[in-house]
């Protein structure tokens, strides 16, 4: 590959396919050979080239990410309308329900990622829209237990490689240093979805006169324009930045180049599962693994149960769901904050441990104070629960994703990495039980104990990455900036003596 530069030469030999000019250099000190380094030259045309998709990918991609959100964590609200009542459950049959989901979202995001790998993702993530579009729409039909569990694994399964494959899709148009900020903004729609649901939920609840129970307006409603945005997005997402219509020659060829220099080792590889399952090989994959479950179980908790724990404030059905929208909002706000400081710093694991510390403090202060008699305090520390969920979640799938250059490999550490938090909601709807209603005593501390030992995890594999880099840096016999190695170079991860984590 070519590094890109703003001059220009009256030499052919110069440049590339693009008008792009050819920097020869010889061998760095690094043993890196003449390949360039990750930097581009024309920094005024790689950031309206970031522009151009910032306004045609992000929110396209954010709102089918709100109606994923929506599609999946809607029955909190439909349960403080009495869902549980009309559809006639018994004991803890609605934390059956709650469960079911997350057996085949784990057991189909694997397979699913690695189609949509093969496929494409701007070609499989409309198609999984539509399908758990019209899960939830069928859900306005279920009358019993037996067939909201039916949709319900149905829903899981075409939920489960939803989120992986857009995380992979924006991998290849966004370098490393990009990806945070705008994975950031995309995910801010789950938290937006939250509230929305909130805000929707206020609104139905107030239909009477109807043959339709209130709850089912949601799905109805949620279902409907799911399905529709669904046919819009698969005409719409383009396969790749070469197939993008609003990109010229030379734009087309400068998103190659920022991909394959500073993210993937080699731009849209064919799949080879073989390859790609050698990621298991690294034992760093596991500690992100077990910073993924911890960040389920908080996750999943206020996720699935922000509604419950609001009700304990002691505020009727209809301003339990209002009350609601101002935590999952500043969430988002949190969220990008975050993000964007972990980009402009180039750092994932502090911030990461940032957020897992304002969930442990946030679920700690509501578990041990009397909420109803502080219920200003109480009320503070659901925002802390939201602060502390959103943020972790995004950071992580960005981290390893930086860290692992190899795409097959990077799609199959998704796919097994973002089901595995969220198959956590095993335990989250296991924990808030109606036995221990309304002050969930012993989920509180479980997930604040989660949220603890997250932190430490994540805090502690920032710090053997600032100490494997700087044991690498002596070895070479200086300090190597991760940008000054093309990610073409370190195909085989940090078996690579250039190789740098990306902290």
């Amino acid at each position: 590959m070519s590094a890109i530069k703003t001059d220009t030469g009256s030499d052919e030999e110069r440049f590339d396919k693009a008008g792009y000019e050819v920097n020869q250099e010889p061998e760095s000190e690094s043993g890196v050979g003449n390949s360039e380094p990750a930097y581009v030259v024309d920094h005024g045309a790689e950031r309206a080239l970031c522009r151009k998709f910032d306004y045609r990918l992000l929110p396209v991609l954010a709102l089918m990410y709100l109606f994923n959100a929506l599609d999946k964590g809607n029955l909190g609200n439909a349960k403080t309308d009495g869902m549980e009542k009309d559809l006639h459950f018994k004991s803890n049959q609605y934390n059956i329900i709650l469960s079911v989901f997350y057996v085949p979202y784990v057991l189909f995001a694997p397979p699913i990622a690695m189609l949509g790998k093969r496929f494409g993702p701007a070609r499989v993530l409309p198609i999984l829209m539509a399908c758990f579009g019209s899960m939830t729409l069928l859900t306005v039909a279920a009358t019993n237990f037996a067939g909201m569990m039916t949709l319900r694994w149905f829903l899981g399964m075409s939920e489960s490689a939803f989120f992986p494959l857009v995380i992979y899709y924006l991998t290849t148009f966004y370098r490393r240093g990009e990806l945070a900020r705008r994975l950031a903004i995309f995910y801010a729609a789950s938290n937006i979805a939250n509230a929305f649901s909130g805000l929707l939920a206020y609104g139905v609840f107030h239909i009477t006169n109807t043959r339709l129970y209130p709850w089912r307006y949601l799905f109805l409603i949620e279902g409907s324009l799911t399905f529709l945005f669904a046919i819009f997005a698969f005409l719409y997402l383009p396969k790749s930045a070469v197939n993008a219509r609003f990109l010229n020659d030379k734009e087309k060829a400068l998103a190659y180049h920022r991909i394959q220099v500073d993210s993937s080792s080699v731009v849209n590889e064919q799949f080879n599962l073989k390859e790609s399952l050698k990621i298991f090989r690294q034992p760093v994959t596991y500690a992100f693994l077990a910073i993924e479950v911890c960040l389920g179980v908080p996750l999943q908790s206020v996720s699935l149960f922000l509604p419950q724990i609001v009700a304990r404030l002691g505020y009727s059905t209809v301003k339990t769901n209002l009350y609601t929208v101002a935590p999952n909002i500043s969430g988002a706000v949190m969220l990008l904050i975050l993000a964007f400081s972990s980009d402009y710093t180039r750092r994932r694991g502090p911030f990461i441990a940032l957020g897992f510390t304002f969930t442990f403090i946030g679920m700690l202060i509501y578990a041990t104070i009397d909420v109803i008699n502080q219920k200003h305090v109480a009320y503070f520390a659901t925002f802390m629960m939201c602060w502390g969920t959103s943020a972790p979640s995004v950071l992580l799938s960005t981290w390893y994703n930086n860290n692992t250059p190899h795409e097959g490999r990077r799609v199959v550490l998704t796919s097994v990495g973002v089901p595995l938090a969220n198959v956590m909601g095993l335990v989250s709807s296991n924990i808030f039980t109606p036995g221990s209603a309304p002050k969930y005593i012993p989920a509180l501390a479980t997930t604040a104990a989660f949220g603890a030992v997250g932190a430490v995890l994540a805090a502690s594999l920032s710090l053997f990455m600032v100490l494997d880099n700087k044991r690498r840096d002596r070895k070479l016999g200086r300090k190597l900036d991760i940008r000054e190695v093309p990610t073409e170079l370190l195909r085989d991860g940090p078996s690579v003596p250039e190789f740098r984590w990306f902290l």
